[in-house]
């Protein structure tokens, strides 16, 4: 059974990679080398016409032990330009989808069912995350390049902000500190990934129709009672200290008299014996030597963000200086970002050269051994000769005398010398 599952898999696959790109495709298996996840983002369709998609879904499919003869697991991450209500039916439909098609493959059944949703919903249904109010038919919108969606009269009126206190931060600095190379680039007011956009083009745009229409300020009831239940607060907040007046603390005074000047004098040295006579008694009290302060890790990005407070739109909102704040933050966190991976290029840069300078010490050390070694078999081979040659020669004179030793005794013999017993 488990090869049935496994041509099925494998066909379902390759129909996949025929059908859909490289980019749009991902195959993620486990350490095992199994399939486990099969991800895809999906737009709607719009033929060739890729300015015309305003909305997407990242779909990720969990193939579970047994597939296709169980049911796969299916999420949509990262949602553009769809509201709640329609990311929710579209899951339903597709669990719906996962339990009709048990037994059989149903990923590409998946993709096309969810391409049908966002055709359907090809506009964006959100809220600006400018002006929070919603686009209706007759707004003019601008999509950026993550698939996020302004009304183009208030991402205007935001970059222009942006820009302008950009301008104002450098101008505070001094000349030796300002970087006139390091040009302004817009950021997305929701997930701070660069943007391109014309600004010129986007003033022109009319305000969004809900602004127009809004009516005027008026205070209700509701907000009347939440501004009494924060003065509670406030007042509560002061008298246990949690707040700080900055003009009240700038205005006291310490006053002495002459009286209280000797008792304090007295105070102060007998705290200041009883101090020494501490630390005296304590000499043998270990020494606590406290650690380096780690380096702080880098500030996280919230994946997306429910709750814009204050805009550009709002000139006169009294939550902006919360947002200038928020994006003040946001350039420190970019400058800390970058500042680390220059430390991070330095620190590759110093192991690479000596990673290097290791390497060739080895080769040095290396090619040192190697002549050393042919130096000491060349010694050996000689002293190897000179000792075979010392042992032939010992070998040849003792021949010799043994020769010569022969030829006497054969000279007496025909000489025919008597020897002393016949005489």
């Amino acid at each position: 059974m488990s090869t049935v599952v496994d041509e099925r898999v494998t066909d379902e696959i390759e129909a996949l990679k025929a059908i859909l790109l490289d980019d749009e495709l991902n195959i993620v298996h486990n350490d095992r080398g199994e399939l486990e996840s099969i991800e895809t983002i999906v737009f709607p369709s719009t033929g060739e016409d890729s300015q015309s998609q305003y909305v997407c879904v990242r779909l990720i499919v969990k193939l579970l032990q047994g597939y296709p003869d169980t049911t796969p697991i299916v999420y949509l991450r990262n949602p553009r330009g769809l509201d709640e209500e329609t990311v929710n039916q579209i899951q339903s439909d597709v669990d719906t989808k996962c339990r009709d098609f048990v037994g059989q493959p149903v990923m590409f059944e998946l993709i096309e069912l969810v391409r049908e949703h966002l055709t359907r919903s090809n506009l964006p249904t959100g809220q600006c995350a400018v002006c929070l109010y919603g686009f209706h038919e007759g707004d003019e919108f601008t999509k950026t390049e993550c698939y996020h969606h302004f009304h183009s009269h208030c991402l205007a009126a935001h970059v222009a902000a942006a820009e302008r206190y950009y301008r104002e931060e450098q101008e505070k600095l001094p000349l030796w500190q300002q970087d006139t190379s390091n040009k302004f680039q817009a950021l997305c007011p929701v997930c701070r990934e660069s943007i391109n956009c014309d600004v010129d083009s986007l003033v022109g745009a009319p305000p969004p129709i809900d602004v127009e229409a809004a009516s005027g300020f008026a205070v209700s009831q509701d907000l009347l009672e939440m501004q009494h239940q924060m003065a509670k607060l406030f007042l509560r907040q002061q008298r246990r200290g949690g707040i700080i007046d900055l003009e009240a603390e700038g205005v006291k005074l310490l006053v002495m008299t002459e009286d209280d000047s000797n008792d304090t004098i007295e105070q102060s040295n007998s705290s200041e014996s009883n101090a020494i006579a501490s630390q005296s008694t304590s000499m043998d009290k270990p020494v606590i030597i406290p650690e380096r302060p780690k380096i702080k890790s880098t500030p996280t990005v919230p994946e997306f963000v429910r709750n814009v407070m204050g805009s550009s739109a709002g000139a006169g909102s009294g939550e902006f200086h919360v947002y200038r704040h928020l994006r003040r933050k946001e350039y420190s966190r970019q400058k800390y970002i970058q500042e680390k991976g220059q430390r991070e290029l330095l620190d590759k840069e110093y192991h690479e050269r000596l990673e290097e300078n290791k390497k060739l010490a080895d080769a040095t050390t290396a090619k040192k051994r190697a002549k050393r070694l042919k130096r000491k078999e060349k010694f050996k081979q000689k002293k190897f000769k000179i000792n075979n040659s010392m042992n032939n020669q010992e070998e040849n004179s003792d021949e010799t005398d043994d020769d010569n030793q022969c030829s006497d005794d054969d000279k007496d013999e025909k000489l025919n010398v008597p020897h002393v017993e016949e005489l």
